[in-house]
């Protein structure tokens, strides 16, 4: 379903919107403002997000826990959305990864064919969706934070029923289109490893991806949509982002915003 969906979406990118409203079986619009019984509910939106950061990690793959344990600090700064994406290449290796999904791994070669570099490898951060560098090197990774931005400004906020998303107005890119992408993850999952490279090890991860769905376009005009919370964030310990991302034929290029609900928003 979400194959068809994803190529049915590039040929006609306009139904987006009406698409998902009808996968979901609820309605997506322009958001009113919130009702008044509800505002009281309403959480801090998050906002000053300068970089997305993508850990491309496996269960099987003896280098990674350095950068699991790194993306877990890296996701307690206000201004970063982290996220682990377990790949299912390394499950040869005596482990199969509980995490993984190929869709992770389609992600990832994906981002080397826009780059045009091939390197697909693990433990890899991408950082807004281009720079990368191996995900244990503290050094590389925080030299490209320091110099992280995203021009368009994403907030979310949320009330018992109702998830608010508000984009800011931008530059439309000339090449490609700039997708508005859904991401829901579980915020903490610990892992106990019986075999392969990491046997006898619990791994903690946060943020692991569950879903990356695109829910809109973005022409560079300010833009607010309504979700329903129950929808997007049903069950404990998940959470949520909204990424605007510019993307191509061959896949996913620069990440040009992004938004998430703070810790105790999402609870």
């Amino acid at each position: 379903m979400r194959r068809v969906m994803h190529r049915y979406f590039r040929l006609f990118p306009s139904a987006l919107p009406a698409a998902l409203a009808l996968a979901l079986g609820v309605a997506l619009a322009i958001a009113p403002a919130p009702a008044k019984a509800e505002s009281a509910q309403a959480a801090t939106p998050g906002s000053g997000t300068k970089a997305v950061i993508e850990l491309f990690t496996s269960q099987g793959c003896s280098a990674c826990p350095p950068a699991d344990a790194f993306l877990n600090e890296l996701s307690t700064h206000d201004d970063l959305i982290v996220l682990s994406l377990p790949v299912d290449y390394w499950d040869y290796l005596g482990w199969k990864d509980t995490l993984a999904q190929p869709e992770n791994t389609a992600r990832q070669r994906a981002y080397a064919a826009v780059r045009g570099d091939g390197k697909v490898y693990t433990p890899q951060m991408v950082v807004n969706g281009h720079g990368h560098y191996v995900g244990s090197n503290r050094h590389k990774i925080s030299s490209l934070l320091a110099t992280a931005h995203l021009p368009v400004a994403v907030s979310l906020s949320r009330t018992h029923k109702r998830l608010n998303v508000e984009i800011g107005a931008g530059t439309l890119p000339k090449d490609g289109m700039v997708t508005v992408r859904l991401v829901t993850f579980l915020k903490k999952v610990e892992v106990p490893i019986r075999s392969g490279e990491n046997r006898g090890r619990t791994l903690t991860y946060r943020n692991v991806v569950l879903d990356n769905e695109p829910i809109g376009m973005w022409d560079g005009k300010a833009m607010k949509l309504a979700l329903p919370t129950e929808a997007v964030m049903e069950g404990p310990g998940k959470g949520c982002a909204i990424i605007l991302q510019l993307e191509s034929d061959k896949g996913p290029g620069r990440i040009l915003g992004a938004g998430t609900l703070r810790a105790e928003a999402q609870g």
